[in-house]
This record gives structure tokens, sequence and C-alpha cells, in this order.
């Protein structure tokens, strides 16, 4: 039944296989796509047309000019630094997939970066940034996102209902909307949500330059001002006097604003709250179909199994997934997109533990670093696959620990990330780690168990939705010990088959009953009304 809400558009810097670092890119498109295929919204999505994105080899073509049939679309944005007056061109490139609308921003600013938020190795070289390192102009990235996205919806004529603004990189939609000439106009009928998909940080886009946020944004003074956070103007703290907003799980929302764990934050949760904002918690989806095991072509594994079927006591299929990734590691086979480094030997009986995720402190490889060398060296026959990149020091010492002697043939580091790399890894495993310092909600925890792998987690943020003994195995407390102890009831029970496919089937049961998109996307629709109810509010008071 469609909602009677007009096009809904989405504005963000990760989008599914286009462009992606983290959870914001799965989150982007299977809410997208639930929305425009079950709720039946018009739906578009706006992000920006990076350099390693060929827009034509994923079927996009450039948008005509709207009266000009054969013209590519060509617009100016203004993006003012300080003093010096500067404009910035775009093209834009479209397709529709899925009954979603699909926008890429060209801009020569997007165009030279290769990494959605870092520099990449192909970025490197005598006079670039360091490999590993963010962009430079990030917050000019975002501010260009942002405005062209928004001139893009006025010269083709659309005026949404709502504008769902994705982290801290598009958060100032809200504020421009409300604030700018012209602009305030357009969208005086158009509500904004703001999802913090991680309020960490470091995630929030923050810059300390003022005179700089104030030029480069246009934004009044008093918008800079007031949207202050530990002396720096902060994009979550302007959204909030303008947007209704939310993060990515109950537990998180409760955590940012009513305990300390939002030291985190440097107390952006508290700080909101102070100004009258509370968070809405909504747990993020899934989409099973995505991660299915039971169609191995198109996940790129060895052998087909279903871990959510009872009947399927043995899970032959995930054991053939298993072999076949010992084997390819074993023989140091080259995998397009990881660079090897040790190995693990192919033994069907052991234990395998897996990761696949950014290597960083709010990931806990810190302590997951301090566990490892403890369990393998009291537990012989353990091994462990790990795939990832991130800071140098946490893939030193993960390039350290596989090639020691005494380890050889049990820990293998997979250096990088490719889509079909990891489900390789998923279908593998029997136990997946998730010792995260904090998380929102995590998706790695629905992968894994999909899979049937059953994840190890810390119970912080949304990572309290894996039950512990029911869906997966749970421990507290940030510590190597305590992580450990829920390593060594790994291995315990490992050696109960029964109580492991008991795990596997439930925590699959689970997610098709609470946790697919098309149950989650009714929490969106609602938060969706209240933006448009909230923008209608501004106008008629």
């Amino acid at each position: 039944m469609r909602e009677n809400i007009a096009p809904v558009w989405m504005v963000s810097r990760e989008y599914g296989d286009l462009a992606g670092a983290g959870g914001v890119k799965d989150v982007a498109r299977q809410l997208a796509e639930s929305l425009a295929t079950q709720a039946g919204l018009p739906l578009r999505v706006a992000l920006p047309s990076y350099g390693f994105i060929n827009p034509q080899e994923y079927g996009f073509a450039l948008l005509d000019e709207p009266h000009y049939p054969g013209r590519p679309l060509e617009f100016i944005v203004d993006m003012n630094y300080g003093s010096e007056e500067r404009e910035e061109r775009c093209r834009v490139w479209w397709r529709q997939a899925d009954h979603v609308l699909l926008y890429l921003i060209e801009a020569d600013r997007f165009r030279e970066k290769h990494g959605v938020y870092t520099y990449t190795e192909r970025d490197v070289g005598p006079e670039n940034p360091v490999y590993g390192r963010g962009h430079y102009d990030y917050f000019a990235m975002n501010v260009l996102l942002q405005k062209s996205a928004l001139e893009l919806m006025i010269i083709l004529g659309e005026k949404p209902d709502v504008i769902h603004c994705h982290d801290g990189h598009t958060a100032l939609i809200p504020a421009l909307i409300h604030q700018c000439p012209g602009w305030r106009s357009y969208f005086r009928e158009t509500g904004c949500l703001v999802t913090i998909h991680n309020a960490g940080v470091g995630y929030h886009q923050e810059v300390a330059d003022l005179t700089f946020a104030q030029a480069i944004s246009g934004l009044p003074w008093r918008e800079i001002t007031a949207g202050r956070l530990a002396g720096k103007f902060d994009p979550f703290l302007s959204a909030g006097r303008h947007a209704v907003m939310n993060t990515v799980s109950e537990n998180y929302a409760r955590e940012l604003q009513a305990t300390d764990a939002d030291v985190l934050t440097d107390w952006l949760g508290h700080t909101l709250l102070q100004n009258g904002v509370r968070l809405e918690g909504v747990t993020n989806g899934i989409c099973p179909e995505l991660f299915d095991p039971g169609q191995p072509e198109r996940m790129g594994i060895a052998a087909a199994y279903s871990p959510g079927d009872e009947c399927d006591r043995e899970l032959s299929g995930k054991k053939a997934c298993k072999m076949d990734l010992l084997h390819t590691l074993a023989a140091s086979r080259a995998m397009e997109g990881v660079r090897q480094f040790g190995a693990v030997q192919a033994w069907p009986d052991a234990p395998l533990f897996t990761f696949v995720g950014r290597l960083g402190e709010q990931k806990g490889v810190d302590v997951l670093l301090a566990a490892m060398p403890n369990l393998l060296r009291r537990h012989a026959d353990t091994q462990f696959v790990i795939l990832g990149s991130g800071g140098e020091e946490y893939e030193g010492q993960l390039k350290s620990l596989a090639e020691e002697d005494i380890l050889r043939g049990r820990v293998c580091y997979l250096r990088g990330y490719n889509p079909q790399v990891a489900n390789k890894v998923y279908a593998a495993g029997d136990f997946f780690l998730i010792p995260s310092r904090y998380e929102p909600c995590g998706l790695t925890d629905y992968i894994a168990q999909l899979f049937g792998n059953i994840p190890l987690v810390r119970h912080v943020g949304g990572l309290v939705k894996v039950l512990d003994g029911e869906t997966g195995l749970a421990y507290d407390g940030n510590t190597p010990n305590n992580l450990l102890s829920c390593l060594k009831r790994a291995l315990d029970l490992y050696g109960r088959r029964d109580e492991m496919r008991r795990i596997q089937t439930r925590a699959v049961r689970l997610i098709h009953e609470q946790y697919t998109w098309d149950v989650v996307m009714g929490q969106y629709l609602r938060l969706y009304r209240q933006a448009k109810e909230r923008r209608l509010r501004h106008f008629s008071s």
C-alpha cells in the first residue's frame, strides 16, 4: 500500500556496491529499495561520483537539461573559502534500479578521490597525502554534495516531502533549507530526517575553522555559533535545531543520552538532549536474500546450504565452503582485492574464528590482538582468518602474528576487502568475532548469522540484539580476558554440534521475524511523517 508521502530523497556518501566503507552503504541501499518496492514511495538517492566509479559500467547515463534533450545538464555551486569566492561545476549521471532513481553527482573534487573517506594506495605519491588518512577537504566534499543535491532537486522540479540525511556528511541539509534564501522558500514543505549511523569522535564531520564553515556553507553566523560542540561547528548539533533525528538502534540511543558511554562522542548525545532533542533508536534491518548461502554462484561460495533449515542438520554445504577457503589460503592462491599474510592449513575439524571489518579501535581490534595469542598458544587446533584494513599499527601486528613460526598454518591475515572474499570468510567460519569498543548497530552479526557463522559479540550498542546462548555468544567488559573467556566458551560449544545447530537456526529465524527491512521500514515511515509535520508546523506557527 502506497504511503501518502511524495518523493523522498536520500543523500548519502555511500550506497550499496557503488560506494561503501561501512554499514551505511547497506542501510541506504536496502532501506531505499524496501521503501520503493514495498511501500511504493517515489525514492531518489544522491551521492558523489567518486574516481573509482565508472558510471557507464554501472548502467548510468548523463542527465540531460530538462528543457534541452541531448544537452548534458551542468550547473554551478558556490563554494567560497573565507573571503575567496569560488565556484565548482557539476554534472549528473542517473539510472533507475530496483524502483529507485539513483543520481551520481560528478565534480572534480569527487573524481580525484579513489576512496570514499580516505586516501588509497592509488592516491599515494611523493606529493600526495599518506595512505589511509582522511581526505583533507572532507568538509568541502560534504558541503558540495549537499548543495548540489538541493540544486538538482530544484532543477528537476521536485519538492520532496522528506529528505533523509545519512550521517554527519549530509546533516547540514536541514539548516540549509531553513536558513538560506531561495532554498528556504522552495523547500518550505520539506521535512528532514537525520540518521546518526555513528556518533563516535571523528565521525561528526565537525570543523574547527568557524570562518571557513560559515563561508563555504553560506549559513548565517547565528547557525554556526549555535551549532558548536567542544568549540567546533558540528553538523549534528545544527541538525538538531531543524530536523527529526534518530540513530540505528534503541540501545545506542539510550547509551548516547542516558549513560556515560556518551563520553566517546564528546557528549553529543547529552548536548542534544539538553537542547531538547531526543534521539529515537531504530535498529537497522537487513535483506536476507542479499546474503543467501543457498545461492552459491551469486555469493561466490563453493556450495549451497541453509543455516535456518532445521532439516539440514549437517550443513554439508557449509563444510565444503570451509574446506574451499582453507585450501585456497593454504596454497596462497591470489584473491582479487586482498593481499595474504600467513596461511592456515586445511584442517576440517579445527574451529575457525573469523573477522571481517575495519581495523580500528572502535572495532575492538586492540582487544582482539591481545587475546588471540593467548588462545592460540593454549589451544593448538584453533585457527583465525582476519579480513580487513585500517590503522598501520594494527595491520603490522596482524602481519607479525600471521608470520610467527610457532603459529604457522593457524593465522591468516587478508589485507583489503572484496565482497565475494568476505562472503567466503563468512561461509567458512564457525565463529565470527565482533569485540567492539562501541557499536551503533552492527550489520556483520546479521550477515554472519545468515551464513551460519555464530557471532561472538561484546554486548554493547546494537549488538545486544545478539541473544547470549540463543543466537550467538555475548560478553560484557572491554578487556582481553573477557573476550578470551568468550572464545573458550565457543571452543566448548564447538564440541556440541546439536547446540550449535540450535543457535544457527534460531538466529536466522529471528532475523526473518524481527529484522528484515520490510518490518523495520515501518518505523522510518513514521519518522518521515514526523519530519514533514514538524516542517509544516514551523511555517504555520
